[in-house]
């Protein structure tokens, strides 16, 4: 039951994730990557410090240095790094396009697991690599002669991979920290305590080269519609989407994560095409079909083991 609980947080926390390129769409190109960052995390800050309260407090009284730097780096992966890609990358390609792209996170962690936690490679999960990475290839038009794409649309595709790559390294980052928190904590976990704390550590690198885009006079110049588009962002894409990331995290491994990260690019597509209405041509579909079938390979060879497992509880019980 725990495990099913961390699953349906992990589908509620991808799927909030997912409009992060929709809800970037309406400010990309009228406030500075660094600004909308910041007035995010601002906004998720003033929604999650009163949540906490007294909590916060006694998880930074508990939380050794070990813990903080994991947390430091997931502030510096899974916000700060992973936002300045995406919105950089979105002022050159479509958001229906990198919402596809981002589904190349379950394949990119799936390498991760395997060259830096040198966890073994099945077949399926090699086949779901190769599937996503040929679909990646055919959405930049790589394997296309004479394709229409410019450099400036590839290079703003790349950068949302480095986006999807930096999402694996958090992920990957997590669960480590959720094993190590475990006992360094003395059993305390408290998602919404930890999320402020990124939020907070985020915030402040965001601090830094935000200055340099002149957000006071950015931020003066928008309308009802983006001041909208920064709280969703601050709130639910960043407060809520962690907070239930982190209750999933402490109940799943990496690669069971990994396999519902590809709500991200269902999502996007999805709210893509409804809310902004934008259309893809044949190579596009091919290639988030791609990208979708690696994820479902990686996704269904993290099941497997579980499937397994009921089936030999099943005849050992009819053997009774």
């Amino acid at each position: 039951m725990d495990r099913l609980n961390g699953k349906l947080y992990l589908i509620c926390a991808f799927s909030l994730a997912g409009t992060s390129v929709i809800s970037a769409r309406f400010v990309t190109g009228k406030l500075g990557t660094f600004t909308i960052t910041a007035v995010s995390l601002f906004f998720a800050l003033v929604f999650l410090v009163p949540l906490c309260g007294k909590q916060l407090v006694q998880y930074i009284r508990l939380m050794s240095f070990r813990n903080f730097l994991f947390l430091s780096l997931q502030a510096l992966c899974g916000i700060f790094l992973f936002r300045m890609f995406l919105l950089s990358g979105l002022y050159y390609t479509s958001a229906g396009e990198a919402g596809i792209l981002t589904g190349a996170t379950p394949a990119i962690t799936a390498l991760l697991a395997m060259i830096v936690l040198r966890e073994p490679v099945s077949g399926r999960k090699l086949a779901g690599i190769l599937c996503t990475v040929g679909g990646i290839l055919i959405i930049q038009g790589v394997l296309t002669p004479g394709n229409g794409l410019s450099l400036e649309h590839i290079g703003g595709n790349m950068l949302v991979l480095c986006a999807a790559a930096c999402e694996s390294a958090f992920n990957t980052l997590s669960r480590i920290s959720a094993v190590k928190a475990a006992a360094d904590l003395k059993g305390l976990s408290n998602p919404i305590a930890q999320t402020a704390i990124v939020s907070a550590i985020a915030l402040i690198l965001c601090l830094i080269p935000a200055p340099f885009e002149h957000p006071l006079k950015e931020l003066s110049g928008i309308g009802l519609t983006e001041w909208t588009a920064l709280l969703w962002y601050g709130v639910f894409v960043t407060a809520l989407a962690f907070i239930c990331w982190y209750s999933g995290i402490k109940r799943c491994g990496a690669f069971t994560a990994a396999a519902f990260s590809g709500m991200m690019p269902f999502t996007s597509m999805l709210l893509s095409t409804v809310v902004l209405g934008e259309s893809a041509d044949y190579q596009q579909w091919l290639g988030g079909f791609l990208v979708i079938v690696g994820m479902i390979l990686i996704g269904t060879e993290v099941l497997m083991p579980r499937l397994r497992y009921l089936r030999i509880q099943k005849t050992k019980e009819r053997n009774r």
